[in-house]
């Protein structure tokens, strides 16, 4: 794995899980009927950004008629307009929505990756599945050697990141089940900084468990920590 674009490449042709898979395959047969006449991406889902990014946001895995749809993480969902309204008034995105994987949004200083690059039943990939996905994400970090604040949404997606942190030699890391949504631990070496927000699922933004006020701050507190760092 020499580059981003390699990375891509083999995520995009993977086959590890064939639960995830049959999953993706079955809601891009199967659509929604607001897109019944939308080619679904049907595969897995490559992370994207700047390959200088100074923050890299970890979410849980594409959204089966989201992301699975769009085959572009966080685009075609309710997730996906929060987090692109939030980078964008942070100055990371180019856009405050994201519609398809060729809408000319550009993320500046940023790379959005996910735990699992398959859409899985319930929003629930397995941790085996999780483990597959892993040396995506561990490739991912290995190349983005700018990155001084890692992002995680939501708890499994904490968890996935903390496990390819310990392989890559960062810490001191949290202990599991230290996830809150706010929480900031410094790492060594380089002065970065890992952080964690509840994920913008409609199960947290609908009850207000998740607000706009405090999505928005996380990502102002991420700004300043890869402004600091530069």
């Amino acid at each position: 794995m020499d580059s981003l674009e390699t990375i891509a490449a083999e995520v995009v042709a993977c086959q590890r899980c064939p639960r995830l898979r049959d999953h993706c395959l079955e809601a891009a047969r199967k659509k929604r009927r607001a897109y019944a006449e939308e080619d679904y991406w049907g595969r897995p889902v490559p992370g994207f950004g700047d390959a200088s990014a100074r923050l890299v946001v970890v979410g849980l895995a594409p959204a089966a008629h989201g992301a699975n749809r769009t085959g572009r993480l966080f685009t075609g969902d309710t997730s996906g307009d929060w987090l692109w309204r939030a980078l964008n008034e942070t100055g990371f995105a180019s856009k405050p929505h994201g519609r398809s994987r060729d809408d000319g949004l550009v993320l500046t200083g940023c790379y959005v990756t996910a735990a699992a690059r398959c859409a899985p039943p319930k929003n629930r990939p397995v941790a085996a599945e999780l483990a597959a996905c892993r040396p995506y994400l561990a490739g991912e970090l290995r190349l983005l050697p700018h990155a001084s604040a890692y992002l995680a949404l939501g708890r499994i997606a904490f968890e996935a990141l903390l496990a390819t942190l310990r392989e890559l030699g960062l810490g001191p890391l949290p202990a599991r089940g230290a996830f809150r949504h706010g929480g900031l631990w410094p790492l060594e070496p380089g002065g970065r900084t890992l952080l964690a927000s509840y994920h913008p699922s409609r199960q947290n933004t609908q009850t207000r468990r998740l607000t706009r006020r405090m999505f928005h701050a996380v990502f102002r507190r991420a700004r300043t920590l890869t402004t600091e760092h530069l």
